[in-house]
C-alpha cells in the first residue's frame, strides 16, 4: 500500500522531471528552492531518475547542477495537457499519413489514450478524422534513409521500375523527398542523363550503402514547387490564388492533406507546402485548418489575406 511520503516523492520526481526538460542546465540550489527540498533530497531524486532511465549528468561549475541528456533507451516521458492532445492529434492523423507508420501509431494512440483523464479523452475523441485521398504507402524506413542522404548530401543507388519495364539501377544525388497528389516523390540530379528527375519512391528499391557526398545544385527556377508543376504539367487545377508557407508541422502530418499542393520536408517538425484556391481569403483559411504555426513565405497578397483574417477572428471572439 502506497504511503504518503511515497505519493509525496513520487510527485516531487514528476516536478523535477517536467523542469529538467524545459531547460538545458539547472543549478542544484535552484532545483532545491524550487521543489521546497534540501539538496541532499535532490541528488538522491536524480539518483532515482537514473534508476529509471534518464540520463543526468552533473554539471560542475560554481553553482553546479544538473542536465537531462538523450539515452540509449526510451524512457517514461512526461507531458504537460496540451502536449498531450497535441500529441493524440498527430497519432491520430498519422493513422492514414501513408509513410508506413500506421499500426504503430494506432498503437501509440491507444497507449496514450489509456492514461489520459477523462476531459482530455473526449477532446481527442472529438476529433474525426477520414483520409479522403491518403498517401501511397511508403516503408518509413525508406523514408528516412533518403531524408539521411538528402540532409547528408550522398549519393543514393536504387533499382527502379517503371510501369512495364524491368527495374534499372539509378544513380542520383538527393535533393528533396516531396509529397503531391497523395504520393511522394524523389527529386534529385542525375549524372547518367546530366538532367533533373523525379522518381515516386514506391518503385525504387534503395541499395547500399550510399554513394560520394555531392555539391547542392539549384533546382531549375530554383523552387521544387515550380519545379514539379513544369513536370507536372497539365496536372495543374489552374488556381486564381496560389501561394507558399512554412508549416510548423512534419512532413507526415501535412502530406495527407496537401490535395493538389505540393509539400516539402524544410526540418523535422517543418514543411514547406505550395498550395491554391479561388481567393486569397479561402487559401488562407485553408492553410489555417491545419492548425499550426505558419510562416509566409509569399506572395504579400496571402500576408495580407491571414491579416484579414486574423482580424475578423477578434471581432468574432469580441462579440
Amino acid at each position: 500500500m502506497p504511503t504518503a511520503s511515497a505519493a509525496t516523492t513520487s510527485a516531487r520526481l514528476l516536478a523535477l522531471l517536467s523542469m529538467l526538460q524545459v531547460r538545458r542546465d539547472w543549478p542544484g540550489t535552484v532545483l532545491a528552492e524550487r521543489l521546497a527540498v534540501s539538496e541532499r533530497t535532490v541528488r538522491r531524486d536524480v539518483d532515482r531518475l537514473r534508476e529509471l532511465g534518464y540520463v543526468v549528468h552533473a554539471v560542475k561549475g560554481p553553482d553546479g547542477g544538473y542536465r537531462l541528456e538523450a539515452g540509449a533507451q526510451m524512457p517514461p516521458m512526461l507531458f504537460d495537457e496540451e502536449q498531450a492532445v497535441a500529441l493524440a492529434v498527430a497519432l491520430r492523423i498519422a493513422v492514414s499519413a501513408g509513410a508506413g507508420i500506421e499500426e504503430g501509431a494506432a498503437r501509440a494512440l491507444v497507449t496514450l489514450r489509456q492514461v489520459m483523464p477523462s476531459r482530455l479523452r473526449q477532446r481527442v475523441d472529438a476529433l474525426e478524422v477520414t483520409a479522403a485521398e491518403a498517401a501511397s504507402t511508403v516503408d518509413t524506413s525508406l523514408l528516412l534513409a533518403l531524408s539521411t542522404a538528402i540532409r547528408g548530401r550522398e549519393e543514393v543507388r536504387f533499382d527502379y521500375t517503371s510501369p512495364g519495364r524491368e527495374p534499372a539501377l539509378r544513380r542520383v544525388q538527393p535533393h528533396h523527398l516531396v509529397v503531391r497528389g497523395g504520393r511522394w516523390y524523389l527529386v534529385g540530379w542525375s549524372d547518367e542523363r546530366s538532367d533533373w528527375r523525379t522518381y515516386r519512391v514506391d518503385r525504387l528499391t534503395l541499395r547500399i550503402p550510399n554513394g560520394p557526398r555531392f555539391a547542392v545544385r539549384e533546382v531549375p527556377g530554383g523552387s521544387v514547387t515550380e519545379f514539379l508543376a513544369a513536370r507536372f504539367k497539365g496536372s495543374d487545377t489552374g488556381w486564381s490564388c496560389r501561394g507558399e508557407v512554412v508549416l510548423g508541422l512534419p512532413l507526415a502530418e501535412v502530406a495527407p492533406f496537401v490535395g493538389d499542393g505540393v509539400a516539402t520536408e524544410v526540418g523535422p517538425s517543418r514543411t514547406r507546402l505550395t498550395a491554391g484556391a479561388w481567393s486569397w481569403d479561402a487559401l488562407a483559411a485553408g492553410l489555417a485548418r491545419f492548425g499550426a504555426e505558419i510562416e509566409v513565405v509569399g506572395p504579400p497578397e496571402l500576408r495580407d489575406a491571414f491579416a484579414a483574417l486574423a482580424a475578423r477572428a477578434v471581432r468574432a471572439v469580441s462579440s
